[in-house]
């Protein structure tokens, strides 16, 4: 048994010498593995577990831990970071010395880390690296030596437990690849640098080209050395992977990451805008790759939006089974402002108490939807003086939305909100709003049964980074602000045909 058990593990294994990777049948799976605005992914394999963050920028609670047996289906499991510290970028998942560690920007204050016992956590209070530069990634020395490698193709030595920084130590080691002068990109932008320890070699994954823009932008390139103290030799099959078609499906493919199964085949997890839906963010996608030879990592998939054959046996989960029960921190977040004490959760009934005057400075709790067509309501009980809301959120300078205060039904857009009917002064409400494939519109009812579409609607496809900058998406949310506080319950989510 253990004799056959080798031999169909060899089958299974990425030859060295340029066989073929046989894949088992497991079913297939349709990118994005994590549909909506998880950009940034940083994965860690443990066992048979794999472990996954990404960047949270603006969001709060920030690096939401996910796990998956299969790198298909992945549930939210804790989140390291409740701090707002500002706009977090580009994590690097780690386990160091048996523990776990997240390795992050915070956008004009340098680089940080939290550590763990468990992924689960309870995770660390975030400390200070005190190095500039962006996209850390720790990579530890046949010999034991901890170097933090940054964006720009720079590094720089950690102490033994990798936990600081020393001083004198930062080198320039990379110069990246340079792609053609005639391809159309926002630039070299040589970040997001990803190690890898494969048999001999330490290959060097880099995030070139630019991360929005151009649809033909971003890229992963690949380099290789012997030694983390370089030589870096470039691949001749570079890059990797890329958007090469302004009319494909997935825009800007980059910032990736190897990953490995349990029985040696090899995948690369990245992000990528949706063409025609980049207010969706950047969203989570994996494919195959191989060694080839001599080596290098090839792209083995002609078209990722079409089926592909899954890694290993898939566990189908509903992420969004749970946004019913409020979990904040898993399923919710806020936009910058975290304070537990805003949000009590009992029998499905979220109370929020009211901050702020409108979405703009309200700190909306919201969830992220990667869906093109959805619909979401909640049945709504608010005090006087509290102004209630459904909103789509890019940021507080730019949303869209409906609500109700003292006065009658709202419509927010931008930092607007006026009076748009002339209800009793009401109390209890369902409001709904309806996004299909980025038309906007409000419904509200008065028993939950009955309902009235609102007279406006609003087209949101201009909503992304391109036009408002700071790599936001729209997210669906629930805001409380005026005076007193605003009861949510019977939520529901449903995506429409």
């Amino acid at each position: 048994m253990k004799l056959f058990a080798k031999i169909l593990a060899c089958v299974l294994l990425v030859s060295a010498c340029g066989g073929k990777t046989e894949t088992p049948q497991y079913g297939t799976y349709t990118n994005p593995v994590l549909g909506g605005d998880y950009p940034d992914p940083s994965i860690l394999r443990d066992g048979e577990d794999y472990y996954l963050t990404h960047s949270s920028f603006d969001y709060n609670p920030g690096l939401i831990v996910w796990h998956s047996t299969d790198l298909v289906n992945w549930e939210p499991i804790s989140y390291a970071l409740s701090t707002y510290l500002g706009s977090v970028w580009a994590p690097d998942f780690a386990k160091v010395d048996g523990q776990y560690r997240i390795y992050f920007t915070v956008h004009g204050r340098g680089n940080w880390v939290v550590t763990a016992d468990s992924p689960y956590g309870p995770w660390s209070e975030p400390k200070d690296l005190h190095v500039g530069g962006i996209d850390p990634c720790i990579a530890v020395a046949e010999d034991g030596t901890k170097w933090l490698f940054l964006s720009g193709g720079m590094r720089k030595k950690l102490t033994a437990d990798g936990l600081d920084t020393v001083e004198g130590t930062d080198e320039h080691v990379y110069d990246g690849w340079i792609f053609p002068s005639d391809w159309v990109t926002e630039g070299l932008c040589l970040e997001g640098p990803k190690l890898k320890k494969v048999g001999d070699w330490w290959y060097y994954l880099s995030a070139e080209g630019g991360t929005a823009g151009p649809p033909t932008s971003h890229m992963v390139t690949v380099a290789r050395s012997k030694s983390l103290d370089g030589p870096w030799e470039n691949s001749p099959y570079n890059p990797l992977i890329h958007t090469w078609n302004a009319t494909d499906r997935w825009w800007s493919r980059g910032h990736g990451s190897l990953i490995d199964t349990p029985d040696g085949r090899w995948y690369c997890i990245y992000h990528a805008y949706e063409n025609g839906f980049t207010g969706l963010g950047r969203q989570t996608l994996l494919e195959p790759v191989q060694f080839d030879s001599e080596g290098w990592p090839r792209s083995v998939v002609s078209d990722v939006a079409a089926p592909i054959a899954a890694p290993l046996p898939l566990h189908p989960t509903d992420r969004k089974a749970h946004l019913g029960e409020f979990r904040v921190g898993l399923d919710w977040k806020y936009y910058k402002d975290f304070d537990p004490s805003r949000a009590s959760i009992k029998d499905g009934v979220l109370t929020l108490k009211s901050t702020g005057t409108c979405p703009a400075d309200s700190a909306p709790l919201m969830f992220v939807a990667g869906d093109h067509a959805y619909e979401f309501e909640a049945e709504i009980e608010r005090t006087p003086g509290a102004v209630a809301g459904l909103v789509i959120y890019y940021d507080n300078r730019f949303y869209v939305g409906q609500g109700i205060n003292d006065r009658g039904t709202l419509r927010f857009r931008r930092d607007k909100g006026g009076v748009r009917s002339k209800l009793p002064d009401v109390e209890h409400i369902w409001l709904r709003i309806r996004n299909d494939n980025q038309v906007i519109t409000g419904y509200y009812s008065l028993d939950g049964k009955e309902w009235v579409k609102e007279e406006w609607g609003m087209e949101i496809s201009g909503f992304n980074h391109n036009t408002f900058h700071d790599f936001q998406s729209m997210l669906p949310g629930l805001m409380a602000a005026g005076d007193g506080e605003v009861k949510f319950s019977n939520f529901k989510y449903r995506v429409l045909d």
